[in-house]
């Protein structure tokens, strides 16, 4: 396990990463962030999470092998293709739907929590020397995703203490 991390059963921080063409984040009708082809990361915090557990997903999805090599297999990871990232907080990625008919948001951090630890994650993603571009924190943004593949997977900072 990860020097520093949290080994409270309530860590757990989540991403859901998408292989795209293309993607971009606007807000007020202006785009803020645009990437070529690469991955479009959405990423949600949970109370409690760690900046261990922004280390641990940075690293995972720079160097997850899911762009294809010359025989169209999944051999070569971000950092090999010089992908670009774009970054995008995602607190409903924590959406509780348990009960009712209206999502709870509960478990996801709250601003004070979740600003730093995206901005860590990203200033992670960053030290990678891969071009990332981000979206704006609390805003409401438009999303353009041009999937690629399609390739969609979520990934838990929990899914370092499995065995």
């Amino acid at each position: 396990m990860p020097e520093g991390f949290n080994e409270n059963p309530g860590e757990l921080m989540r991403a859901l990463i998408q292989r795209v063409k293309k993607g971009s984040v606007a807000v007020d009708d202006k785009v803020i962030g645009a990437i070529g082809p690469g991955l479009v990361i959405l990423l949600g915090v949970k109370n409690n999470d760690s900046e261990a557990a922004a280390d641990y997903l940075a690293a995972k999805i720079v160097n997850m092998r899911i762009f294809q090599d010359d025989q169209g297999k999944f051999n070569r990871s971000a950092l090999d293709v010089g992908a670009e990232l774009l970054a995008i907080s995602q607190f409903t990625l924590y959406a509780d739907t348990t009960r009712g008919r209206r999502p709870g948001f509960t478990d996801a951090a709250q601003p004070d929590v979740s600003i730093p630890l995206y901005e860590k994650f990203i200033e992670l993603l960053r030290a990678s020397g891969l071009k990332v571009a981000t979206g704006e924190f609390g805003a409401h943004m438009v999303v353009e995703i041009i999937n690629d593949g399609p390739v969609t997977i979520l990934l838990d900072s929990e899914d370092k203490r499995k065995p």
